[in-house]
């Protein structure tokens, strides 16, 4: 199996739950604490380009940062792909990567696509 990246806020109970499940698979991956260590712009596109989404699909639209960065319905991908680099709390989590494959955990399960 190649290797396996998540995305995780531990302090996210979807995150957790969807470490839990890879763990009991027999899936480690690496974990990447994307609130300590924030994603570039070009990591976040290449998520969004394995994701098949687009910023305004990852974006989460109910935290603070959201309204705080200007934020708004008629708002571009590129300005909520600059919004999520300078905010990495308005990256929507997890995001599970295997090879060129990636999975939002939403719901958890949704992460046994990529290992099944």
């Amino acid at each position: 199996m190649s290797a396996v990246t998540i995305y995780h806020n531990p302090r996210c109970s979807k995150s957790r739950k969807t470490l839990e499940l890879l763990e009991e698979h027999g899936v480690h991956p690496k974990i990447v604490l994307y609130l300590e260590t924030p994603l570039t712009r070009e990591e976040i596109t290449g998520l969004l380009r394995k994701l098949g989404l687009t910023a305004g699909q990852l974006v989460r639209r109910g935290e603070d940062e959201y309204k705080a960065s200007g934020l708004g319905k008629d708002s571009t991908d590129e300005e909520i792909l600059a919004a999520m680099t300078k905010n990495p709390k308005l990256l929507e989590r997890p995001i599970v990567v295997r090879g060129a494959r990636a999975v939002l955990g939403r719901p958890p399960e949704k992460v046994l696509e990529l290992i099944d």
